[in-house]
């Protein structure tokens, strides 16, 4: 079998971070610190350009303006790089996971059970019952879908005792309890 750390982009590390863009920033940098539990490190903004720099660099309307951006931490994860944007073409629909681009964050916690009881008392909108896997390669998973309060999808994730796919290999996905451990 192929080592996976030698194929690929060369020198690859991981995922240093993650962006996306909000329709309002400072609601979503006050629930990610505030509920999520990030910490914010740095802000840029505004970003304009008069010429297509916008439109060459980002694939953006030449006239776009990112207004405004902050960089959080998350605990042992990747950072977040949160935009706030105006542009003449924007989409400003939330996109729902199956569709294209469609996309959502999970966070892993130790204690499920009082992650969601936090999220829940912080009146939160929580998706459904929490999914309980005891079979297949996600055995011993438990997760459950929350909303940011623009919509943006996230996912409250837990595995303390391993995932099943680990009885069938020494390989392991990266965890954030044991981010230097693989």
């Amino acid at each position: 079998m192929t080592d996976p750390r030698t194929i690929g982009l060369p020198g690859l590390r991981g995922t240093d971070h993650i962006g996306f863009t909000v329709p309002d920033l400072e609601q979503a940098v006050d629930f990610f610190v505030n509920i999520i539990g990030c910490e914010k490190f740095y802000t840029l903004g505004p970003i304009q350009a008069d010429d297509d720099w916008m439109q060459t660099h980002l694939d953006v309307h030449p006239r776009t303006v990112m207004t405004k951006q902050w960089f959080l931490r998350c605990q042992n994860g990747s950072s977040f790089e949160i935009f706030e944007y105006d542009a003449p073409d924007q989409n400003t629909v939330q996109p729902k996971n199956s569709d294209v681009g469609g996309h959502h964050l999970a966070f892993y916690v130790d204690d499920f059970e009082a992650a969601l009881a936090f999220l829940k008392s912080k009146k939160v909108r929580i998706l459904g019952e929490p999914t309980v896997r005891t079979t297949g390669p996600v055995a011993g998973q438990t997760w459950i879908y929350f909303l940011a309060p623009w919509g943006m999808q996230l996912e409250l994730i837990s595995y303390p005792d391993g995932k099943g796919y680990e009885k069938q290999t020494s390989r392991r996905l990266w965890h954030p309890a044991y981010p230097g451990k693989y």
